[in-house]
């Protein structure tokens, strides 16, 4: 049994935010349980920190080791966004039992797929693992067993899921979180962030095996466990459609030159930050983009007294991006973007009460059901049930409207089979309420 392990053992299960698991103080009027004893700084990993892993021959004794370990291993990854282009690893980091911690360099071993294999078929720890997979799979590794902690935290009903949060509240240390947001493309990297990085792994089995319990002793285990299958078995993300439509100001623009002006400035930005491998933010801020769109400079002198063309930006590059604007105003109106996206689902919620009052009741109805059975299992709506999924069944009732076929409607609709069972009675209730 580790440190950690003794940790969470002599103090039950500590509570995240002051709450406990299961909601705090009983109706009876038990009081909450006395808090545990102050949290410990985790300072040093145990064995050290590890030397960065950079070349094929430490790369394959690494792969050996954890090849050689036993148990889930721990898995995290440290990326550069805002600071570099895509959501690239720049540091990949592991733990196993028998294998100790390993940092690995993506850049000087940008092949990870040895890695990936030699650990398949185990567990992999993750926190918040939606976010690290893309960049993971995109050098190798990609997982087919997870055990994700945030995931299983909002399961367990904690109110603070964060890395930080959770290893305190759960096994008594606390993390130090001042690197998560360093430019981990920097080489060579800094020995605090290497501490940082290592400490990241260094308790993430404590704390899978902590939630197992909870998870187990609230009779969410297999909820978990299906949900964690959803995540390693789904297909990569599909590109977003039309991604300049995300600009941030974007509900300023209107008009569909002015839409066309944000359409050449954005993806003009995106080539420029692609072939420099920087954040598209440090070319051109959002600001600008929007700016310039609303105002359609005539000139390079227009365009540089607008917000976020300022003194510090060269004639040539004022140019090329007045350029874009002229691109945008030159277009005709048959190559002009829509004012809005292809709707594929329902129309926004706000809308109902216009175009379909009865579905707008169905909606409302349904959604109390939803938020009350959450509160009774003390887990997040939106875990419980995806709020696109209960809108699409709420516009659309599957017809008859009974058990088999809401239930066969969920399904359909990528709900987990627990998910099915708990929701499915809720949601005939209320579509049934507003069809008497």
């Amino acid at each position: 049994m580790t440190d950690a392990q003794e940790t969470a053992a002599d103090c039950s299960l500590r509570t995240a935010g002051g709450a406990p698991p299961d909601g705090g103080s009983s109706d009876s009027g038990t009081p909450d349980p006395a808090p545990g004893p102050e949290p410990t700084p985790l300072l040093e990993p145990r064995e050290g920190i590890p030397p960065v892993v950079a070349d094929a021959d430490a790369l394959a004794e690494v792969i050996a080791a954890f090849a050689a370990g036993t148990g889930p291993v721990a898995v995290d990854a440290e990326r550069a966004s805002g600071y570099r282009y895509g959501q690239r690893a720049y540091l990949v980091q592991l733990r196993r039992a028998g294998a100790g911690t390993a940092l690995i360099d993506p850049v000087g071993c940008p092949d990870l797929s040895g890695l990936g294999a030699a650990l398949d078929g185990v567990e992999w720890v993750l926190h918040a693992a939606t976010q690290d997979l893309p960049c993971l799979r995109e050098i190798g590794m990609v997982p087919t067993r997870l055990f994700d902690t945030e995931l299983a935290g909002r399961l367990a009903g904690f109110p603070r899921v964060g890395l930080g949060a959770m290893v305190e509240g759960v096994l008594g240390y606390v993390l130090e979180k001042g690197h998560s947001a360093v430019d981990w493309s920097t080489r060579p990297l800094p020995e605090p962030w290497l501490r940082y990085a290592a400490l990241d792994v260094e308790l993430l089995v404590d704390l899978r095996d902590a939630l197992e319990k909870e998870l187990d002793r609230q009779g969410k285990l297999e909820w978990a466990r299906q949900e964690f299958d959803a995540i390693a078995s789904a297909p990569p993300a599909e590109p977003r459609k039309d991604p300049w439509r995300r600009t941030s100001g974007m509900h300023k623009v209107r008009r569909r030159r002015q839409l066309a002006v944000v359409r050449e400035l954005w993806e003009t930005r995106d080539r420029i930050a692609q072939r420099r491998d920087v954040s598209p933010g440090k070319v051109l801020g959002d600001g600008a983009i929007v700016e310039s769109a609303l105002a359609l400079p005539a000139n390079v002198h227009a365009l540089a007294a607008l917000n976020g063309f300022g003194h510090r930006m060269g004639r040539r590059q004022l140019e090329q991006w007045q350029a874009a604007v002229d691109r945008a105003k030159a277009l005709p109106d048959s190559a002009l973007p829509q004012p809005g996206q292809p709707v594929t689902g329902p129309p926004p919620p706000r809308a109902w009460a216009d175009k379909d009052p009865a579905a707008a009741a169905r909606l409302s109805a349904a959604r109390a059901g939803v938020s009350a059975l959450a509160e009774r299992f003390n887990l997040p709506q939106e875990n419980l049930i995806t709020p696109d999924t209960v809108r699409r069944v709420c516009w659309e009732p599957p017809r008859g409207a009974d058990p088999e076929t809401v239930a066969a409607a969920l399904t359909a609709y990528g709900a987990r089979p627990w998910q099915v069972e708990l929701v499915t009675p809720v949601l005939v209730e209320a579509l049934a309420a507003q069809a008497a």
